[in-house]
């Protein structure tokens, strides 16, 4: 077979695998979901910074690897007392029932962020960074709806020298093209109170074409496809000061069946959490996290692959830092998403 043909049954598969995952796997998006929401920007009352590495399907080489940064926060006197460095003074315990009991909305209030995630797979590299916006409504004493939009660029790239086919040179290989920049838009809306939360949201919602070669064929020509992204959580305490947030998570990418995940996190008031996660047809998760100090917090997230990649695969990993940042209430954990 020519090196040309490989090229093109290689750019087939890739296209193929890029319509089941364009956008990175999440386990702890539950501890995140500002990552899939962009309607969550600005929820809390401190600036909350995340920083997280997943690498996937670990023993397969060139397996997907993740690593991301995502920060937003509150605008308006209410919200950012200080600057973003400053010092809490007071305290607070928001996984206790009486925090839960006394809990009232938000007032309504603008929220702003960025997100940058950066992803590989084998020859194909991935950068998306996105700005976003979200305005919160107060729909009454305990209960917000916030709405939001992130835009910003994807790059999407090939690495080339990973491609080997022998010593023969093809102009195909001289065709392709190495990096694409395209514009990237995603919206979402996010319904909360002291019990519960419900959202539903976008990514990729421009379509956009992807092409390697400097000919386009049918088989080397791919494109982005919207993500889909609903989910519901409900909170309520087994004990005192530990609570249990059972939730699920619906995902479809178009031409690939739905996605479902169910979750459960168990939370001991304000220090730390350890939870499950089941996603259909692929994997089941085990996770902790500790709540170290007012300013940093601690996650980690070990997947079971249960598809047909168990042969091979030793699971996955994944692992995210946590910023509190501007904590003047001094609360060990996240007050609004939970």
């Amino acid at each position: 077979m020519k090196t040309g043909n490989y090229i093109l049954v290689l750019f087939l598969m890739l296209s193929i695998n890029a319509d089941a995952q364009q956008r990175p796997h999440y386990t702890q998006y539950i501890f995140n979901n500002y990552l899939l929401n962009p309607a969550l920007s600005g929820m809390e009352n401190y600036t909350d910074v995340k920083i997280g590495h997943r690498k996937q399907w670990t023993g397969i080489d060139d397996a997907p690897k993740t690593s991301f940064v995502t920060a937003n926060w509150s605008l308006g006197g209410e919200y950012l007392w200080r600057n973003a460095l400053s010092l809490p003074e007071k305290g607070d315990d928001p996984m206790g029932r009486n925090y839960m009991q006394n809990y009232t909305a938000s007032p309504a209030h603008h929220g702003v962020g960025v997100v940058a995630v950066m992803d590989d797979v084998g020859p194909l590299s991935r950068i998306d960074a996105s700005l976003t916006y979200a305005y919160h409504l107060q729909l009454g004493q305990r209960l917000n709806l916030s709405v939001g939009v992130a835009a910003g660029i994807s790059r999407i790239g090939l690495d080339v020298n990973a491609l080997d086919f022998g010593p023969i040179e093809d102009p195909a290989v001289r065709n392709t093209v190495v990096n694409q920049i395209k514009p990237d838009l995603g919206m979402g809306v996010w319904l909360y109170g002291s019990s519960f939360f419900a959202g539903a949201s976008i990514q990729q919602i421009l379509p956009q074409k992807l092409v390697f070669t400097g000919v386009p064929t049918e088989f080397s020509t791919g494109k982005e496809i919207p993500h889909f992204f609903i989910t519901t959580g409900y909170r309520f305490f087994i004990a005192e000061d530990i609570a249990a947030t059972p939730s699920v998570m619906l995902k479809h990418v178009n031409p690939t069946p739905m996605s479902i995940d169910a979750n459960l996190k168990i939370s001991f008031r304000d220090r730390f959490w350890i939870g499950g996660s089941y996603r259909k047809n692929d994997s089941y998760s085990g996770m902790a996290g500790v709540n170290i100090n007012k300013l940093l917090n601690l996650t980690y997230a070990y997947d079971f692959v249960t598809s047909q990649l168990n042969t091979v695969s030793n699971g996955s990993h994944e692992i995210v830092l946590g910023l509190q940042l501007n904590n003047v209430y001094e609360v060990l954990s996240t007050t609004k998403m939970w």
